[in-house]
């Protein structure tokens, strides 16, 4: 296990990055659970790869919702339907990682759903360099749905105690409203931790990433990097 500043993690991962080769742009995913860090993660990394010189398509899981009907048509605070009923990953392949693969033609959309107003997105289509690297943070990353799509895995992993209080910091709850401590509490206790616990019980993400990255201490990480990933599961 590494462990240094926020500064060498992200040179690590930049290391990480610019050794894999590939035809076609690296997809990188940058998994784990709510407010573990994964967003500001994946934000920074991205600093540093365009200073670089690498072209980066940013996107997120949260291009990819489905509209809040069926998210919660088992209720707001189902956990199953936070994990099962949350997210489109037909159109995640469909117009984005597939698109950047070995087979595809690089022409990709970022994202065909807009949060804020609950309606579909439709985007121009864009065509990527082949050297681009795609920088996409999201929950369930490593699901069997999506783990063959992704080039290199970064799970962000943090102590659920601490995701809360993140989350009770910036005052809102991930559904997007505003809320007050004991909302955010109930949708961590009932919906979002629950449903972290069902996608560790039955995928196992972190068995399956490229690099770990405990992410407790904000300013004083430690990560691990695998030399060679896991067999993709059936």
């Amino acid at each position: 296990m590494e462990h240094g500043t926020r500064d060498d993690l992200l040179s690590r991962l930049a290391e990480e990055i610019e050794s894999a080769t590939t035809t076609h742009p690296l997809r990188v995913a940058i998994d784990g659970p709510p407010a573990a860090g994964k967003t500001t993660l994946a934000d920074e990394l991205t600093v540093v790869l365009r200073a670089q010189g690498r072209e980066v398509i940013r996107a997120t899981i949260e291009g990819f919702l489905f509209p809040q009907a069926q998210r919660y048509r088992r209720g707001q605070y189902s956990p199953e339907g936070c994990y099962f009923d949350s997210h489109d990953h037909d159109a995640m392949r469909r117009v984005l990682l597939d698109p950047l693969g070995p087979d595809g033609d690089r022409r990709f959309q970022e994202a065909v759903y807009h949060r804020e107003t609950d309606t579909a997105l439709s985007l121009p289509v864009t065509t990527a360099p082949a050297d681009a690297v795609l920088v996409f943070d999201g929950v369930f990353l490593l699901r069997p749905e999506l783990i063959d799509r992704w080039d290199l895995s970064i799970f962000v992993s943090a102590a659920f105690d601490r995701t809360l209080d993140r989350a009770q910091g910036r005052g809102q709850a991930l559904a997007g409203s505003a809320a007050g401590a004991a909302e955010i509490e109930r949708a961590w206790n009932n919906r979002y931790i629950p449903s972290q616990q069902l996608y560790f019980a039955t995928t196992r993400p972190t068995d399956h990433a490229d690099i770990i990255v405990n992410n407790d201490e904000l300013q004083r990480p430690t990560w691990e990097v695998r030399p060679h990933r896991s067999v993709p599961m059936a």
